[in-house]
């Protein structure tokens, strides 16, 4: 039995494809580290820490299956994850598409997918 597709919602629009219960997992982590930096730094700006923050390493997820999926996020230029925006890059040898989506948006996703698929 196939998986469904995934299906990621974009600020404008949304792009569907073939992706596997195994890559939205390892992907799922990713984010959920990533929200954890963007948390921290947003609990020290809360509490007044004074001098400068520690800058964090981004987070970059790539995914080669029938297509080539990678998720990029700077986490030191957003106050928090609500704000936050990730860079994504879909292609295969026919088409590319390079755009931006909302990371609270894309966490959701990924969730109803791995709802989905079990």
């Amino acid at each position: 039995m196939s998986s469904p597709p995934l299906t990621l919602n974009l600020v404008e629009g949304s792009v569907s494809f073939e992706f596997s219960p195994e890559g939205a997992r390892n992907l799922q982590n990713a984010i959920a580290q990533l929200m954890q930096q963007l948390k921290a730094t947003a609990a020290k700006t809360a509490s007044g820490s004074v001098g400068k923050p520690t800058p964090q390493k981004p987070m970059e997820y790539q995914y080669t299956g029938d297509v080539f999926l990678e998720i990029f996020c700077n986490p030191n230029i957003w106050p928090s994850p609500f704000a936050a925006k990730v860079l994504i890059t879909l292609r295969d040898e026919r088409i590319r598409l390079t755009t931006e989506a909302e990371l609270t948006q894309i966490n959701e996703d990924i969730s109803q997918y791995l709802e989905q698929v079990g």
